[in-house]
């Protein structure tokens, strides 16, 4: 029995392909950016991960759909909030966490779960894009830092570390500005865009509660400044998949799998 999940954000599309054997197994994974046709961004990740485990359409039993573009998946017999299929990822990769931080590329969710994965509480962060990876973009696209390189650079200016006071991606670029013309280097700023967003973001888990064990989700869980950091403020590790983009993706095939059972 093989069945996708397919999750189209704001910034990427994801696919994983699940097979059940004598469990469940991933086959295959893609990501790509996204496009402003999601239909058209859908059908191009599933022929990437199809391809990779030397696959057809036809070999699927169930697709589901996830993330903003979930509705405008044709492909898909079924849609499934991203808050449910990241939760429902998390559950599976480690049934031990109770509190996931999803951090995408146009928000933040701090997500309350139960044993069985159920979604309990969650909170979303506002309009603004401060604490999400547009933020991280946008702030490293003007210090001309490669997205890769944030992460480490930032745990570097630790112990000089600037303060970017303002959450608005707009007025932090400003800030920017103003500090790298007031010879701040690049790896003190990027502490201090971290700590910004790591502030923003502890007041979202605070509402939902912090339980052991904390998991994130997303592509920004792949910044390693942003881990160390939460983790230095919670006192706790946090887990984090082989592959925390595909997360969400990945609890859309389990969804997809539990359909067909």
């Amino acid at each position: 029995m093989i069945v996708a999940g397919i999750d189209i954000g704001s910034l990427s599309g994801k696919c994983v392909i699940l097979r059940r054997e004598d469990g469940e197994k991933v086959v295959s994974s893609a990501v790509i950016l996204t496009t402003p046709d999601s239909e058209g961004t859908a059908r191009d990740v599933m022929h990437k991960a199809l391809a990779a485990a030397d696959l057809t359409i036809k070999d699927l039993s169930y697709i589901v759909s996830t993330g903003y573009g979930r509705v405008n998946v044709p492909l898909a017999q079924e849609n499934i909030t991203e808050i449910t299929c990241h939760t429902k990822g998390i559950n599976w990769l480690f049934p031990n966490v109770r509190t996931i931080l999803d951090m995408g590329g146009q928000d933040c969710k701090a997500i309350s779960c139960g044993e069985d994965g159920r979604v309990l509480n969650f909170v979303m962060n506002d309009k603004c894009a401060a604490g999400t990876g547009r933020y991280l973009e946008r702030i490293a696209a003007i210090l001309d830092v490669p997205l890769t390189e944030v992460g480490p650079l930032s745990l570097e200016g630790l112990n000089t570390p600037v303060e970017i006071k303002s959450y608005c991606t707009v007025f932090a670029e400003r800030d920017v500005l103003i500090l790298l013309r007031e010879g701040r280097s690049k790896k003190e700023i990027l502490a201090g865009a971290c700590d910004a967003i790591v502030k923003r973001i502890a007041t979202l888990m605070l509402q939902v509660g912090v339980r052991n064990d904390l998991s994130i989700s997303g592509g920004v869980a792949k910044n390693i400044g942003i881990v160390r950091r939460l983790e230095k403020r919670f006192g706790m590790n946090i887990a984090i998949a082989p592959d925390p983009q595909i997360v969400g993706a990945l609890g859309a095939a389990l969804f997809a799998l539990a359909r067909v059972q």
